[in-house]
């Protein structure tokens, strides 16, 4: 499980949209945290030119944003150790690099920050760290709603399955978090005819009957990991088992209730009866407006499914 939590934030109210969700999961999980701003040098440059000299600039703005991140730590009151770093260089590298030290750190975002002269644009920064990172990530889209001071406290986490090994990843992931902080798991599973369905000469399906054949088809799956979850000695499990698209549907899932999140992979398994799971997360990270925890597939299990 996680070891720290590396949060990337550039300094606008809407890159703290994660910070409730980061406090959460450090009090519950007893870990320490790591707020980590990065300075863009291209967009120093362009309001120091004839300014002042670049190292001056630099200095400055280190100076700034740790103090900056120093106010910041103050509401980390339940994490273990809060250390707080300012670094230079494109944002996406910088943390994708910081935390590839440690395979146990989850990094924290919003997906869009605020931009301008002087800001990163966090939601490009997210997507780019989304595709790029080996790490799990907990990405939150901002919203404006929630209060950089507000605290959280989730209950749920819902666990897309399109019953692929890929996308049942997540499970194992999931149960520990459920032990640790207490939540509920709601395995959720998105059905629909999985090809167009013609009829051909005499032959006319009965659409009626395939319908009801996925739709068991799809509830018996979920039954059977509820019984596995359930031999593991969880209680706390329950099913959702829904027709349509499949990143819409999650979302409606998740928003059914403000102290859920979604736990899903990146990648599914592609073909007849299955969803793409790695576009569908993108759709999900997007425009769920509640917190995603990504967990990355190893390429050596993905090439194996």
């Amino acid at each position: 499980m996680y070891k720290r939590i590396l949060v990337a934030l550039d300094g606008s109210e809407l890159s703290e949209s994660v910070l409730p969700y980061a406090r959460f999961f450090a009090s519950t999980l007893k870990i320490p945290v790591e707020l980590l701003h990065v300075i863009d040098p291209v967009t120093l440059i362009s309001t120091t030119v004839e300014q002042r000299r670049y190292h001056d600039a630099i200095m400055g703005a280190r100076e700034r944003n740790n103090d900056y991140l120093k106010k910041v730590a103050v509401s980390f009151s339940d994490a273990l150790t809060v250390d707080c770093t300012v670094e230079v260089g494109k944002p996406e590298e910088v943390i994708v690099d910081r935390a590839a030290d440690d395979t146990g750190t989850l990094i924290a975002i919003a997906t869009h920050g605020r931009s301008g002269i002087k800001r990163w644009l966090l939601g490009s920064v997210a997507n780019k760290i989304l595709q790029a990172a080996a790490n799990h990530l907990l990405i939150v889209r901002s919203s404006g709603e929630i209060q950089k001071t507000e605290t959280v406290s989730l209950k749920r986490v819902v666990v897309p399955l399109d019953g692929s090994r890929l996308a049942e990843m997540v499970i194992p992931h999931a149960v520990e978090l459920a032990r640790k902080m207490d939540l509920e798991i709601v395995l959720a599973r998105v059905f629909a005819l999985p090809i167009p369905v013609y009829a051909s000469g005499e032959y006319t399906p009965n659409l009626d009957e395939i319908w009801e054949q996925i739709k068991k088809e799809s509830q018996d799956y979920l039954e059977e990991k509820v019984r596995q979850l359930q031999g593991q000695g969880l209680v706390k499990v329950s099913t959702v088992s829904v027709e349509g698209i499949a990143a819409d549907k999650i979302i409606d899932v998740a928003r059914e209730r403000a102290e859920n999140f979604v736990a899903m992979c990146t990648h599914g398994r592609s073909g007849i009866g299955r969803w793409v799971l790695g576009s569908v997360t993108d759709r999900v990270v997007c425009y769920s407006g509640g917190p995603v925890l990504v967990i990355r597939a190893p390429i050596a299990k993905m090439k194996k499914e």
